[in-house]
Parts: C-alpha cells; structure tokens; sequence
C-alpha cells in the first residue's frame, strides 16, 4: 500500500547540455526539476530525527549527478533515470514524482517550455 505521506523538492534548478539539437550539446541551459518521494513521514514526524527519513540533500545530490552528467536526447530519458536511481538510493520510498521541465528549448517559437512528469513505484517494470 502506497504512503500517504510525501516528501517534495521543488523547483531545483540546474543548468546542462541535454536535447536532439546540436547547439543543445554545445550550450548549457536551465532544467528544473521537482521530486516528490512517497514515503512515511510519521516516524520522523514524532522523533525529529534525520536518521527517521529521507535526507533530502541526499535527494538533491542524486538529482545533480544525473542532470549534470551524460548527455540525454530526450528529458523522459533524464526522468527516467532520476527515477530509477532515486528508488535505488532510498529504500524507504515506495514511489516517486518526477516533474522535468525545460523552460527555453531553442525552438523557433514562444512557449513556457517542455516538461515531462512520471511516476515510477517499486517494484513495477517498464520497458
């Protein structure tokens, strides 16, 4: 059974070279991503101990080591990848959110950008 419970970063912002474009390999821009871990709280919530959940510097890092790192096409691709290193790094979480956004792909149009959100939960395959 899922948490009712949630633990949410918001809005972290990183900057790095992901897209089909070649000028996208070439020039850093913005991702924003938003990671919402379904995970009990109540533990935590009654000890007021770090060690009772999930740390979420801890969170960020993992995030980071994707955005930052190898080069992906595609944001569902970083997504993905976020997803499936965060349910490996914390046990504790039974889910994840992940919201990607690129706010200014180099397209030859105005809009608020591109953004992919997922849920992936232990224990469910995708392919």
């Amino acid at each position: 059974m899922k948490p009712a419970d949630k633990l949410v970063l918001t809005d972290m912002t990183f900057r790095a070279c992901h897209g089909v474009l070649p000028v996208e390999r070439r020039r850093r821009q913005e991702f924003r991503v938003t990671v919402e871990l379904e995970v009990s709280v109540a533990r935590a919530g009654r000890s007021d101990s770090l060690a009772d959940t999930i740390d979420y510097c801890a969170v960020q890092a993992v995030v980071r080591e994707v955005v930052e790192g190898a080069h992906r096409k595609l944001i569902e691709a970083l997504a993905e990848d976020i997803a499936r290193r965060l349910l490996a790094a914390f046990p504790a979480a039974q889910a994840v959110v992940i919201e990607l956004l690129k706010p200014s792909p180099p397209v030859d149009f105005e809009f608020g950008g591109v953004q992919v959100r997922i849920r992936r939960a232990r224990g469910k395959s995708r392919r």
